[in-house]
């Protein structure tokens, strides 16, 4: 870890809780941003902070410096903060370091600082962390029991690092974004197709690159052509959120996309906008019958369709899956906030 002085020139400054305080509630009142455990900030953090927990598979693209921040906010009011007060606000970053005001920041806070501050951000570290903070101004604190006060932003974290250099403005889970709005369908194997709900509903698309199977990861999208005897219908009802458990579909899901391609028909995988929760399932259906590790079938899946963006909740069960089809643990340091739901399949067969 840098030295205090590196950190220093690094963020430019340091701010005492008394001092943070001091500007709640005014014109420079700051944005904050907790780099704590999901279960830290669960059992308590200052009020309106945005809580960033990023694992070891996301850490490496931060230290690129080519990770949209915004981006990796799935919770709609917590990224519309964030793009609204990041230029204009000083940003907070605070952990759980001891009190001792010489103690090195986390290293998320440090790479964090430095692509804020190569991004433009005034930045400031909170002396002593969050314990500090919670001993003088416990009033300034919320926890578990009132946390739906609060904003929970970055906790469905989405793999976006090469969609672009910035921090501010990013609409990835909005199907009319222009990143969503990418060319459809794209073709990962033969017979497999990526795409977004226009492209469910597209019946020339389809009919083009002979897709006969459908497969709708979306709990709403309606099948548009479920009447037809041309296609085949298989919907998953999951929502692109932190409580579902995708992972409990993967061998039907992979059994449906399968039947597809040894038939020779062409296999639509599709959720709303085409970038989380089909790529999900395309990812696992690689890695179980490509042979591929998660690494190599996600870079397969990029390669065709370079802005996609699983969030962090399903990201965690995909690895889940490779230590369950090969055996090896590579999940740690892999902190997940998920709580497994199971919801019923339906299928049309």
């Amino acid at each position: 870890m840098p030295c205090v002085e590196c950190m220093l020139k690094m963020s430019g400054n340091f701010v005492s809780p008394d001092g943070l305080v001091g500007l709640f509630g005014s014109s420079e009142s700051p944005l904050l941003l907790d780099c704590r455990s999901q279960a830290d900030f669960t059992r308590s953090h200052i009020k309106g902070a945005i809580n960033i927990t990023l694992p070891s598979l996301m850490l490496r693209r931060l230290k690129k410096g080519n990770l949209k921040l915004s981006c990796v906010i799935q919770n709609n009011e917590a990224k519309d903060k964030f793009n609204k007060l990041w230029k204009s606000r000083n940003v907070v970053l605070y952990d759980e370091c001891s009190t001792d005001p010489n103690s090195n920041p986390s290293s998320i806070i440090e790479l964090l600082l430095k692509k804020l501050n190569q991004d433009g951000a005034k930045t400031s570290i909170l002396t002593g962390g969050f314990p500090s903070f919670e001993n003088i101004h416990r009033d300034h604190c919320v926890g578990q029991e009132n946390v739906e006060e609060t904003i929970f932003g970055l906790c469905n974290l989405k793999i976006s690092d090469d969609s672009g250099n910035g921090t501010s403005d990013s609409d990835c889970d909005n199907v009319n974004s222009p990143t969503a709005m990418s060319p459809f369908p794209v073709e990962v194997l033969k017979y497999l197709y990526l795409g977004n709900a226009r492209t469910s509903a597209d019946i020339g698309q389809l009919k083009k690159h002979g897709i006969r199977y459908i497969l709708n990861v979306t709990p709403n999208v309606p099948n548009k052509f479920e009447e037809d005897n041309d296609f085949k219908y298989m919907q998953i009802p999951v929502a692109d959120q932190l409580s579902q458990n995708l992972s409990a579909f993967f061998p039907e899901a992979i059994a449906f996309i399968d039947e597809a391609r040894e038939q020779k028909h062409g296999v639509l995988v599709h959720c709303l906008a085409g970038i989380s929760r089909s790529v999900t399932v395309t990812v696992a259906y690689l890695m179980q019958k490509q042979k591929m590790s998660l690494n190599e079938a996600y870079d397969h899946v990029k390669g065709c369709k370079p802005n996609i963006s699983p969030n962090f909740n399903f990201m965690g069960q995909l690895l889940d899956f490779e230590k369950a089809l090969t055996g090896v643990d590579r999940t740690s340091g892999f902190t997940s906030c998920s709580d497994s739901t199971n919801t019923k399949l339906v299928a049309e067969t």
